[in-house]
């Protein structure tokens, strides 16, 4: 009999764990090296997903694990208002590879690092309405879960007041379209936007969205789009916030997504690749926004924003990629 079959770990699973979305895959998971990872029968599986589209650098990557060692035996964590080098290094390398986006704020989740950045877009700009695509997914925290319209908005009462959705541009099935039958994405965004205007209290703060949707159904955004929308956000006062969960370190052969376009956000949030597996998420700003909202009292102290040692991890990504 599989070893994937033990009754007593199933039963334990049953009685003791939240289901929190599906079904849990039918096999125990003992270890992950490299692409694969390995059940009870120690039976490789190709790990197609990378993790939960994380594990850049494949699993159990000897320069990270021997990172972690390194950096658990002198800092793991520090009280929120302490810094230490890894921090700095990593704000600094980051920095580096955006220009413009100067700032940085180190946190856990991707889901923790919108929410900072759509705070932060709030603050900045005294305003509340944030508009996304409605295939988008950004967490599922509060914030970033009412700028999530692909999954989940269903039995949870309210969203964020002020949560609006255009539609993606999707080439395989536009809405509008060009007389060869090509999307007519300019079209169909001023169409949106047209939209949005008709809906908006006159408190439009951001849009955020993702270079690729990713839940939404892999949707590239069209050359010249990103371009077009952070128009779309200067003519009324927007900030233009880029979740780069997915495409972010290296993915889609740039260092950015964005770059491709010639686009710089006016806040970039980075997860998932920059920790290559670990919980480590990154905001990126402008001088200029982090100023402002620091003298208007941003306020998002959180229990690991500024751990040394996923610091470290995100460092050894850089390096590696």
């Amino acid at each position: 009999m599989s070893k994937n079959l033990e009754p007593g770990f199933w039963d334990s699973a049953r009685k003791h764990l939240i289901r929190y979305g599906g079904s849990f895959e039918p096999a125990i998971i003992e270890r992950a090296a490299g692409s694969f990872v390995y059940d009870a029968d120690d039976r490789p599986i190709l790990d197609f997903t990378s993790g939960q589209m994380s594990a850049l650098l494949g699993h159990a990557h000897p320069r990270i694990v021997s990172t972690v060692s390194r950096q658990v035996e002198r800092a793991a964590h520090l009280f929120s208002g302490m810094l230490s080098r890894p921090v700095v290094e990593l704000a600094e390398r980051l920095a580096a590879l955006a220009p413009g986006l100067d700032r940085v704020l180190l946190l856990s989740t991707g889901a923790e690092s919108n929410e900072a950045a759509i705070r932060m877009a709030k603050l900045v700009t005294g305003k509340h309405e944030i508009v996304a695509f409605s295939k988008s997914w950004h967490g599922m925290t509060g914030a970033a879960a009412s700028a999530t319209y692909s999954a989940g908005r269903k039995g949870y009462g309210p969203a964020a007041v002020g949560s609006l959705a255009i539609p993606a541009p999707n080439s395989f099935r536009p809405r509008f379209r060009n007389a060869d039958g090509s999307l007519d994405w300019l079209t169909e965004l001023n169409d949106a936007f047209d939209l949005i205007d008709s809906q908006s209290t006159g408190s439009l703060a951001a849009f955020v969205a993702e270079p690729i949707l990713s839940s939404g159904g892999i949707l590239e955004l069209p050359q010249g789009y990103l371009a077009a929308l952070q128009q779309k956000c200067r003519e009324r006062g927007m900030l233009l916030i880029l979740d780069e969960a997915q495409t972010g370190i290296g993915r889609t052969g740039d260092m950015f997504a964005f770059q491709r376009d010639g686009v710089t956000p006016d806040i970039l949030t980075l997860s998932k690749t920059i920790g290559a597996g670990l919980p480590l998420s990154a905001v990126m700003t402008t001088a200029e926004i982090e100023e402002a909202a620091h003298d208007k009292g941003f306020l998002f102290y959180t229990t690991h924003v500024s751990d040394p040692l996923p610091a470290a991890v995100g460092v050894a990504v850089l390096d590696v990629v």
